[in-house]
């Protein structure tokens, strides 16, 4: 059977983060790079990014934004990253279904921008615990925007990596009919 890659396998969800680690600029441009050169439909590229760097404005900012929960550790990331998807051609198209990919294209655009994070040795974190109105207003996201999701990034506190489980294969794909057993 072929070997899933490590960068792959060895991928976690870090909630610990080293508060000393400054992300370089061309660290972040690279993982910016990795993210546009993602797959989309009709190479609509319909994502877009606020990124906040600790220590600097838009961190402040954004941090005021986290749920409790999510305060508790993404501010010590490095940086503070956060997704949006294009709903609409532009701001004056009230009909939203702009594509109906684009969420999926971002999400493409995020797993390639977390792969490239981990080649650097960095750890990402998504969440979607924040004052999403809140940001989009504070950020002025053009109405043919939605705020999505958002990322931390920054090196991980090795001691805080805990166990990972996955559920099989099995429960993941399927034949035909959704539950039959896929042969392989």
């Amino acid at each position: 059977m072929a070997e899933l890659l490590p960068l792959l396998r060895e991928r976690r969800s870090i909630r610990a983060y080293d508060e000393t680690h400054v992300l370089a600029d061309d660290e972040l441009m690279v993982l910016l790079e990795a993210a546009r050169w993602s797959p989309s439909a009709g190479n609509s590229q319909p994502w877009a990014f606020l990124v906040g760097r600790r220590g600097d404005e838009a961190h402040r900012v954004f941090v005021e934004l986290l749920a409790p929960s999510v305060r508790r550790w993404a501010p010590a990331a490095s940086a503070l990253v956060f997704t949006l998807n294009q709903v609409a051609s532009g701001p004056e198209d009230d009909a939203l279904g702009y594509s109906d990919y684009a969420q999926y294209d971002l999400g493409q655009a995020v797993a390639h921008l977390t792969v490239q994070a981990s080649a650097l040795g960095l750890g990402v974190h998504q969440f979607a615990a924040f004052d999403h109105d809140g940001l989009a207003g504070l950020a002025a996201v053009p109405r043919h925007w939605r705020v999505t999701t958002g990322l931390a990034v920054g090196l991980a506190v090795e001691s805080e990596l805990a166990t990972r489980t996955r559920r099989p294969v099995s429960e993941l794909a399927f034949a035909s009919r959704f539950g039959e057993p896929l042969a392989l």
